[in-house]
């Protein structure tokens, strides 16, 4: 089923209640969007809807607005400890985006409450909040539910209070099962009535996706929403209003080039996508440095507590800097985004499109940018032919300064960002060689010399994929980096300590047994890292961990508490890396 059409809510098929018209008037939503108009009246009614429309096309009022509708249609009304609707998605951001727009409506309607159920803070704080609540909508990331539900010896009957269930709504389905929530999915399903209305919202449809909509749908009506007046509105995957853009320069100038185009752009919204975490902690305390009287701030799934401050600290900033990781590619809606900047494109090509839907929202213009090397060029028709995603060239950036000698002068004064340095190096390496375009972004043909250099790397690591190679064209700083100290003086006394140890075994003619190096290269490890991630889930789920929390989170942990009680580290250097996620 297609539709184009939009209007004012008054033409809508169906009649909406006035507090719901009146808080759209407040948050001045004067027009419906194309995937509002076909969705909600279809799942006011008794239907069961599986809809796909472009990222940025207000999927999140086309199942918000019938969900209170139907609860303020129920015979019965909801008691406290009735749930009357469920919205499963798959990261905690955008389960508390998807909170605050439902808040917006529950000022009117006071007869109904909410729970949020994500990770980031103690199970047990949502089992006590809502044994004394209650709650009758429920909006949740997978872990967190299926663990909720599990938790009937601390008092909470969740599998009880869902008999009431009028809808469930999973909200970018697609993504939900791209990061493993299958089992998850299957097991919140058994415990939820057959007898209620569902919801799939996504911006792509998979095969995986057609499974659930047969297990989880009634006959669903099926919803894909073309936007109006566009050409190639069959095929194409990514808002009109978002112009698209590709520039091409050689590593060594990529950081360069994105640092001029940041100053120059300082008084806008940007998101800068890197692959990896560690690039993130790492490129993000460089631009913290170089790109004056703008806050930068970074955001990746490693991060524990801070993540969710972070992110509503930014979405209420006028202009900034957001360097993330894809963990902020989907769904996530930070308002009046001006620029997404892809400094390293995603491993998969479906993540292009979604990160490039940050911007452009709700018929907003907006602006992506990808920076590629000159080996990467064709990954340009990939693009244009798989993902229906058209890109045209933009010059190098003007005015461009090498701020990559300011880079190595914090290296040199902090052993922290040489470290950092040095993991984002190896992390961006081992990510490079996961691409699933792996015909375009070959490994073997990465210039590791100029790669080095962009990273202003002080030396080059010892890794499996450098060994037995030499790199002339790389030329090392002329310092021993051993000399490098921590700021921080707790740190650089234990290292120093350490230090102290390992010549004194010098000394006296006996070796410390070195940690075991694997001798295959990372990108030849899959099947040990499948079966340590699978070991790791598991453990996640009987200590009720969050989803979206790294799968070797709890091992690193457990290395970190073993070196505490060895004595390596002392307990304040415990307590700082296992709150701030500095270990990972």
């Amino acid at each position: 089923m297609e539709n184009t059409t939009d209007g004012t809510w008054d033409r809508l098929a169906v009649k909406l209640n006035d507090k719901i018209l009146e808080t759209l008037c407040e948050l001045k939503f004067t027009h419906m969007t194309p995937v509002q108009a076909v969705c909600i009246p279809l799942f006011m009614s008794n239907k069961d809807v599986a809809a796909e429309a472009v990222t940025g096309s207000g999927k999140t009022l086309a199942f918000v607005i019938p969900v209170l509708e139907v609860l303020l249609r129920r015979e019965e009304k909801l008691k406290k400890m009735q749930v009357g609707a469920l919205v499963v998605t798959p990261t905690r951001e955008l389960a508390m985006q998807i909170s605050e727009v439902i808040g917006h409506f529950l000022q009117k309607f006071p007869q109904f409450t909410q729970i949020l159920m994500i990770g980031g803070n103690n199970p047990m704080e949502d089992v006590e909040k809502f044994k004394e609540n209650g709650a009758n909508i429920v909006i949740a990331t997978p872990g967190r539910l299926e663990d909720m539900f599990r938790r009937k010896g601390d008092g909470v009957d969740l599998a009880s209070s869902v008999k009431s269930l009028d809808v469930l709504v999973l909200d970018e389905a697609d993504r939900l099962l791209d990061m493993g929530f299958e089992n998850s999915l299957n097991a919140i399903l058994s415990f939820l009535p057959k007898q209620r209305r569902t919801g799939l919202f996504s911006a792509t449809q998979t095969q995986e996706l057609e499974k659930l909509v047969r297990a989880g749908l009634r006959n669903p009506v099926r919803i894909a929403v073309k936007e109006k007046g566009v050409a190639d509105s069959a095929t194409r995957r990514t808002p009109s209003t978002l112009c698209n853009y590709y520039t091409v320069c050689r590593a060594e100038d990529k950081f360069n080039q994105l640092v001029a185009f940041l100053r120059q752009h300082k008084h806008q919204k940007q998101l800068v996508f890197f692959s990896t975490c560690a690039c993130v902690e790492y490129f993000g305390r460089a631009l913290e440095t170089l790109v004056k009287k703008v806050p930068v701030h970074c955001i990746h799934g490693k991060m524990k507590h801070k993540r969710n401050k972070i992110f509503a600290d930014f979405r209420a900033l006028r202009s900034g800097i957001l360097v993330c990781t894809d963990v902020m590619a989907r769904g996530i809606d930070i308002p009046d985004v001006h620029w997404v900047l892809q400094y390293d494109p995603p491993s998969s090509a479906s993540a292009f499109v979604h990160r490039c839907g940050r911007t452009a929202r709700i018929g907003n213009h907006g602006n992506a940018l990808v920076f590629l090397m000159p080996m990467e060029e064709s990954y340009v028709n990939f693009l244009s032919i798989n993902q229906k995603c058209p890109l045209q060239k933009m010059a190098a950036v003007s005015d461009v300064v090498d701020v990559l000698p300011k880079v190595k002068a914090l290296a040199q004064a902090d052993r922290a960002i040489f470290d950092k340095g040095m993991k984002a190096f190896v992390s961006y390496v081992q990510a490079y060689a996961k691409h699933e375009c792996s015909l375009i972004f070959r490994v073997k043909d990465l210039d590791f010399s100029s790669v080095a250099r962009g990273f202003a790397l002080l030396r080059l690591p010892k890794m499996p994929e450098l060994r037995g190679k030499s790199f002339p064209a790389f030329q090392p700083a002329p310092l021993d980096t051993e000399t490098i100290r921590y700021k921080d003086k707790q740190r650089e006394k234990l290292r120093q300590k350490m230090l102290a140890e390992r010549r004194q075994d010098a000394d006296h003619g006996e070796a410390r047994p070195k940690k075991a190096v694997g001798k295959q290269a990372w990108s030849k490890q899959k099947a040990k890292k499948e079966r340590r991630k699978k070991n790791a889930t598991k453990r996640k789920r009987s200590q009720g961990l969050d989803e979206d929390e790294d799968v070797d989170e709890l091992l690193k942990d457990t290395r970190l508490l073993k070196k505490l009680k060895k004595g390596q580290i002392c307990e304040e250097d415990f307590e700082r890396q296992i709150t701030s996620g500095e270990h990972h």
